[in-house]
C-alpha cells in the first residue's frame, strides 16, 4: 500500500478507524461476552489447580488399587517393581540430660579381644584373702612385675574371717605400691571386708580334710561372689582370679592367656618340694578335670545336694582325667584341652561371662560347687572352658596328705 506524499495525518487515520458505535456493538455481542467469560474461567481454574497441587498430594493413594492380601504374587511383584510407598519420619532433636544423678553406660563398646593392650582393655584382678598375711609380700612382688600396663589394671581384695594381720599388711603393701612412681602403681585398688562366720584355720589338716571340703567350697564361693559383685565395673573387659599363695608365675601371664581368646582359661598348678636335694615338682590342683562316665554314674546315685570333691579317691572315685597329672612345663605352653571343671588358683575370664550371670555357686550345682560349679554353669550356658596342661603356675607347697593324692 502506498502512503500519501504528505505522510499520515491524525485526521486521515481517524477516518480509517471503525466508528465508535461499531466497536461498542462488537463488545456487547453475546458471543464475544461468552468467549471472554470462558477464557477467564479457564485462567482462574488453572491458577487454583496450580496453587493447590502440593496440598492435593496428601490425598493421593500411594498403594495399589487392591489390598495386598488380595493380590497375586505376580501382581505384587509388578506393583513393587515400579513404585515404593514413601515413609516420612519425624526426626526429633537429641535429648540432653544434665542431671548428675542420671548415668549412661554403653556396654556395646566393651569388648574382650586378643589385642587387649592395643585396645586399652581393662583388667580386674580379684583375690579373696583369709589369714593371708605371710603370703602378701610375695604376692605383691609378683603382680608388680606383670608386664600388662598397670594403668589398665584394677586390684580388688576381699578379707574375710581373718584372725591375723591380713588387713594391715594388705593396706601397707597397697599404700606403698600406689605411692611409688613410674609404671608400678595400678589404676585403682579396692579392699572389701565381709565375714561369713566360717572359722576354719589355715592348717593343712583343716583346709584339706575331706569332711570340710563341701562347707569350705561353699564359703569360698560366697566370698568370690561378694568380691565380684562389688568390684566389677562396666569398663572391665577381663577378670583375672589369682590366689594369694602363688610363688612363681610368668610376668606376661595376662598377655599369654588373653592371646587364646577363650571365655574361661586356666593353667596347670604345680608346686616345688625339695626332698634329698631333688625337686619333685608336685601336682597341686585336682579341681581342673575332664568329666568321665564313671563320675556321671556316681552323681546319678547322689542326692542333688551332695557335692563331689576331687583329690580324695578313697571317698569319691570319679575316674575323671585330671589336668594336674598331665602335661609338662617343658612342652608347648599354648597347647589346649577342653575342661569340665576348673580350680581357682589362676583363672582368666572374659568379663561378659560374669555379666551374663555365671558366678560361683555356693550350693550344689550338678553336684559341684565353687570353681567346679562355675565351670559346669558356664558350659551349661554355652561358654568354652579350657586348660593349658603345659603352662605351669607354681603354688606354695601344701604338704598334702596321702589321702589327697592320685
Amino acid at each position: 500500500m502506498l502512503l500519501p506524499k504528505g505522510g499520515v495525518s491524525w485526521k486521515a487515520a481517524r477516518a480509517s478507524l471503525p466508528p465508535t458505535r461499531a466497536i461498542w456493538m462488537l463488545l456487547t455481542r453475546t458471543r464475544f461476552l461468552l468467549l471472554v467469560a470462558l477464557a477467564g474461567a479457564i485462567l482462574l481454574l488453572w491458577r487454583c489447580v496450580r496453587s493447590s497441587a502440593s496440598g492435593m498430594q496428601s490425598f493421593y493413594c500411594w498403594g495399589p488399587s487392591k489390598s495386598p492380601m488380595e493380590m497375586t504374587p505376580n501382581e505384587q511383584a509388578a506393583w513393587n517393581a515400579h513404585l515404593r510407598t514413601p515413609v516420612l519420619f519425624n526426626h526429633h532433636a537429641p535429648v540432653e540430660v544434665n542431671s548428675s544423678t542420671v548415668q549412661h553406660v554403653d556396654l556395646n563398646v566393651i569388648k574382650s579381644t586378643t589385642k587387649a593392650v592395643e585396645n586399652r582393655e581393662r583388667v580386674l584382678i580379684l583375690t579373696p584373702l583369709k589369714d593371708a598375711a605371710p603370703h602378701l609380700p610375695r604376692y605383691f612382688e609378683l603382680i608388680t612385675n606383670l608386664t600388662y600396663p598397670h594403668d589398665l589394671i584394677d586390684l580388688a581384695f576381699l578379707v574375710s574371717d581373718s584372725t591375723d594381720e591380713t588387713l594391715a599388711v594388705l593396706a601397707a603393701e597397697l599404700d606403698r605400691i600406689q605411692k611409688s612412681g613410674g609404671s608400678v602403681p595400678f589404676r585403682s585398688a579396692t579392699v572389701v571386708e565381709k565375714d561369713f562366720g566360717f572359722k576354719l584355720s589355715q592348717a593343712v589338716d583343716d583346709r584339706h580334710g575331706f569332711e570340710i571340703q563341701a562347707p569350705r567350697r561353699k564359703a569360698l564361693a560366697r566370698a568370690r561372689n561378694y568380691l565380684l559383685s562389688t568390684a566389677l565395673r562396666p569398663d572391665h573387659s577381663w577378670v583375672y582370679w589369682r590366689d594369694v599363695d602363688i610363688v612363681e608365675c610368668p610376668a606376661d601371664v595376662l598377655e599369654d592367656f588373653i592371646a587364646h581368646d577363650r571365655d574361661i582359661l586356666v593353667p596347670n598348678i604345680w608346686f616345688h618340694r625339695f626332698e634329698d636335694g631333688r625337686d619333685i615338682e608336685g601336682r597341686f590342683d585336682y579341681n581342673s578335670w575332664v568329666e568321665s562316665n564313671k563320675a556321671r554314674r556316681l552323681a546319678s546315685k547322689l542326692s542333688k545336694d551332695d557335692i563331689l570333691v576331687e583329690g580324695y579317691k578313697k571317698y569319691y572315685d570319679t575316674g575323671r582325667k585330671h589336668m594336674a597329672l598331665m602335661g609338662d612345663w617343658r612342652g608347648n605352653k599354648h597347647e589346649e584341652i577342653e575342661l569340665d571343671g576348673i580350680g581357682g588358683v589362676n583363672i582368666i575370664v572374659k568379663a561378659d561371662v560374669h555379666r551374663s550371670g555365671i558366678n560361683f555357686p555356693c550350693y550344689a550345682f550338678e553336684n559341684q560347687a565353687e570353681t567346679e560349679g562355675f565351670a559346669k554353669m558356664a558350659k551349661r550356658a554355652g561358654y568354652g572352658v579350657y586348660g593349658l596342661p603345659n603352662y605351669v603356675v607354681w603354688h606354695i607347697d601344701t604338704e598334702e596328705k596321702d589321702d589327697h593324692k592320685y
